[in-house]
Order: structure tokens, then C-alpha cells, then sequence
């Protein structure tokens, strides 16, 4: 059987990139860091959110990425949404407030280096150009917020990056 393809801009893509459910690919890895109780930011649907979290979106809830319930959690997990969000700084900063210490950060986002439907310019959705060095940037700026942070440097066959990071 061959492998389905799709092409944005002249190049060839894998195809289960433009098949939503992006965090499907991220939950083996994610389960190994997301122990507790956590939340799924930006989910989108129930069947979509990492198991065992709790589904945090508008679209299922009455919380969002800037107004999360009043307790402390032990994970947060998030999937392709950082780059939909106005002001990501700030929801990352705000998440980490809502983190017990030594709570755990899991990001699955879009490469746009790579894939490149997924920049804003193409993806009127997305708002930022999510790339790992604006990530690592991110967090070099953010020290006595965050340790033990890893970000992925490439991209999986989705086109997605991880960033790993504890509270301090």
C-alpha cells in the first residue's frame, strides 16, 4: 500500500498531517511525563484529549488557555494550540503559575520550518510561527520559571515538535 501524500507549495507531505487529531501522535511520549492530575489545554473534543486529563476548551467548557480552574495540577499537556492563542508568552507564563512545583509542561506543536501550510501566513488560524528556537528562546528568557527543560530540535511524520519542562 503506498504511503498517502499531500502537497502544499510543490512539496509532498504526509497526509495524516492535514487529518487533525495531531495529539494522537504525542500521547505515548506525553503519558511518560503526564502523571496525576493535569489538564488537556485546547483539546477541542473530548475524544481528542490526552487520557486521564482534564479537558480544558471553550468549545467543551467554560475555561480557556487564560482562565483555568482554580486549583494547581500536576501536568499540563497541549497540542498544536500555543500557536492559535494571541499572546502565547502569556498563557505559557499563566500556565506555569497553575502548576504545583515541580508540575510537568508538555507541548506537542507545528514545525513551520517544515511544514510550511502551518505558518501564519498560510494558516490564517495560526497566529505565530512555532519553530523549536522560538521555544528554546522562550524558556532561555523564563529560568526562574522553568527547569529541566528539553525541546525537540526536528519533526516527527506530523510535522510536530515536543518541549518538556518542570516548575521550578
Amino acid at each position: 500500500m503506498p504511503i498517502e501524500t499531500i502537497e502544499f507549495n510543490g512539496k509532498k507531505y504526509p497526509k495524516l498531517q492535514s487529518m487533525g487529531f495531531a495529539s494522537r501522535f504525542s500521547f505515548p511520549l506525553a503519558s511518560l511525563f503526564c502523571h496525576g492530575y493535569g489538564y488537556d489545554i485546547g483539546c477541542n473534543r473530548q475524544e481528542w484529549c490526552l487520557p486521564g486529563s482534564e479537558p480544558i476548551d471553550p468549545a467543551m467548557n467554560d475555561f480557556d488557555a487564560y482562565n483555568l480552574p482554580p486549583l494547581n495540577v500536576d501536568y499540563i499537556y497541549s497540542s498544536h494550540c500555543l500557536e492559535h492563542l494571541p499572546n502565547y508568552v502569556q498563557a505559557l507564563n499563566y500556565w506555569n503559575s497553575k502548576l504545583k512545583k515541580g508540575g510537568v509542561l508538555f507541548l506537542y506543536l507545528p514545525n513551520c520550518d517544515y511544514q510550511e501550510y502551518w505558518a501564519p501566513t498560510s494558516n490564517k488560524k495560526h497566529l505565530h510561527h512555532m519553530t523549536p528556537h522560538l521555544m528554546k528562546k522562550y524558556f532561555e528568557g523564563t529560568t526562574d520559571l522553568w527547569c529541566h527543560v528539553t525541546v525537540g530540535e526536528g519533526y516527527d511524520l506530523n510535522g510536530s515538535f515536543y518541549c518538556v519542562a518542570e516548575k521550578i
